[in-house]
């Protein structure tokens, strides 16, 4: 009996299908936008006079890849501002500043980001370095982890922050010996500046969102979640850029959209969010997920503990970073959104949030029974060893980002002197999580870092960053690639419900990734080295590169 030719088959493999079933072939299938078959030379038997053959060559034919938490719109506007990224040096961020401001004297505020905490004595730039390159104008950088903003006297002027501002309840403007605020904020304190900025056009947006996808699917991405839309806090909501390309046709990814929790606010909001639901659902792009951001980060200390943080000496302070949500109000709040059947994406960063996180998700199982919500807590750098089992058992994705699992200045400088020994022992235990049977789901915070799923999953298998001749980072919680292939492929679509996505098998959509060899023919120190050649979507052709 024949077959009807398909529109596409790739042969000469390998081919990682991320399938239980049959998890490795050599050729492929695609027709109609869905993998007709998966196997070996039969597969052949499908090409046609119309068909279209691509000879992999060797090279690693697998699922596209899916970053469970990322920023793609504010990263693409990012693109187009001032970039303080790829260097620690704080002479060359003020003479990038500067050129910026030269270069665009149109703009009313020079904004932008990237810069990194350890280029400064305790984390902490000042507003007198950034008045001797613009003072005539407001300057708002954010820094590398978009959890703090560094700025100038005359920002700080028009928002009327002054040595008699108090600090938001879940933020800080960092101050002098003497009161007076240094040009540094911190959390919640971002957006007493960040509302004046002059508000992005739709246009802006549109255009931010369209260079991003460019970028991600040059890596190989083919599907997101968008941690943070319909948000406030000084940050750009993006759901109508995301709506316009769904509509349009331009989105050609497929996006789940996390709607931001306001955490001023109440159950009230959830009628809200649920008529957000069906606004911002079309096409490609369905907002079915609530953000829940429940604490900080641990280099501003704001990551919340369940003991306090240390001091320069090793003494235990007064602090154990903020819960920017009552554990007691979140437990309600997360079972009445599952009752609602929303999905909620946690950020959970410090021990004490990653449990009250979890203990929020107990609720809703208890109020709920197991409901397909598939819940999934974001970041984990320190998890306490008695919650490592508990993702499993309620069902909890562990959504990883592997590029932190290293040391660095901001890791090595800024956060394990003021956690100790025993804590940093926690940080990141992907291994444990792994063993313990927990989904593994993996994102990259972009802007925030890279958003290459090949440098994360290098990391991951390695604990260590590429060109760095730093030790492992606590190796005993390193991946094996195939592990950390599968977050990046099969865990994330499972957290964004995109079942038909995330492993290669028959019926499902050709949403697939050609790299430039086989990572698993190379040794792993190597992984990072690897590149994307192809990507497709639905079976069509999205990125190409020159030398595919």
């Amino acid at each position: 009996m024949s077959h009807p030719a398909a529109d596409l088959v790739f042969t000469n493999g390998p081919v990682l299908t991320m399938d239980p079933s049959r998890s490795r072939a050599t050729c492929l299938a695609v027709t109609d936008g869905r993998i007709t078959a998966v196997g070996h030379s039969e597969v052949e038997e499908l090409v046609g006079d119309h068909t279209e053959v691509i000879d992999l060559r060797g090279r690693l034919l697998l699922p596209g890849f899916q970053d469970a938490h990322i920023h793609a719109v504010m990263g693409g506007l990012e693109l187009g501002e001032c970039d303080l990224t790829g260097t620690v040096d704080p002479d060359e961020y003020l003479r990038r500043v500067r050129a910026y401001a030269d270069a665009h004297p149109e703009k009313e505020w020079i904004t932008g980001g990237g810069w990194s905490m350890e280029s400064f004595d305790g984390g902490i730039p000042t507003r007198q370095a950034l008045d001797t390159v613009i003072p005539d104008r407001p300057a708002y950088l954010l820094n590398r982890d978009h959890h703090g903003a560094w700025v100038n006297s005359r920002a700080l002027e028009i928002a009327g922050i002054t040595a008699d501002s108090p600090d938001p309840a879940d933020g800080r403007i960092e101050r002098d010996a003497d009161g007076e605020p240094v040009g540094m904020l911190q959390e919640g304190a971002v957006g007493l500046v960040g509302r004046h900025l002059p508000p992005q056009t739709p246009a802006d947006r549109l255009t931010g969102l369209l260079r991003a996808q460019e970028l991600l699917h040059s890596l190989g991405i083919t599907a997101w979640q968008d941690a943070l839309l319909c948000g406030s806090d000084g940050y750009p909501d993006p759901s109508d850029a995301y709506l316009t390309a769904a509509r349009d046709g331009s989105l050609t990814a497929s996006v789940v959209g996390s709607l931001w929790w306001h955490r001023t606010a109440g159950e009230e909001q959830i009628p809200d969010l649920m008529a957000k639901r069906q606004r911002l659902t079309h096409g490609r792009l369905r907002c079915s997920t609530v953000k829940i951001m429940q604490d900080g980060v641990a280099e501003n200390h704001t990551a919340a503990m369940t003991a306090p943080y240390l001091d320069g000496c090793g003494c235990a302070t007064a602090n154990s970073g903020l819960s920017f949500i009552d554990p007691d109000a979140l437990k309600r709040y997360v079972a009445a959104l599952d009752a609602e059947g929303f999905q909620v994406h946690f950020h959970a960063l410090g021990d004490r949030a990653v449990r009250e996180a979890l203990d929020a998700v107990a609720a809703a199982r208890a109020a709920n029974g197991r409901r397909d919500t598939r819940p999934h807590l974001a970041h984990l750098q320190v998890v306490h060893p008695d919650d490592i089992g508990r993702f499993r058992e309620l069902g909890a994705t562990a959504n990883i980002q592997a590029l932190w699992a290293a040391h660095e200045p901001q890791m090595d400088d800024l956060t394990i002197p003021f956690l100790g020994p025993e804590r940093a022992a926690w940080q990141y235990p992907f291994g444990d999580l792994l063993r313990a049977g927990t989904a593994l789901a993996a994102g990259s915070d972009w802007p925030v870092s890279s958003p290459d799923p090949l440098a994360g999953i290098h990391v991951a298998v390695n604990r260590v960053l590429p060109d760095s001749a730093a030790k492992p980072f606590l190796p005993e919680q390193a991946l094996d690639l195939t592990t950390a292939l599968a977050a990046y492929t099969a865990g994330s679509a499972y957290v964004n419900h995109l079942d038909d996505t995330g492993s290669l098998r028959p019926g499902n959509r050709a949403d697939l990734v050609v790299l430039d060899r086989d990572p698993f023919a190379i040794p792993q120190e190597a992984i990072a080295e690897t590149r994307v050649h192809l990507t497709y979507v639905d079976g069509r052709r999205v990125h190409a590169a020159p030398d595919a």
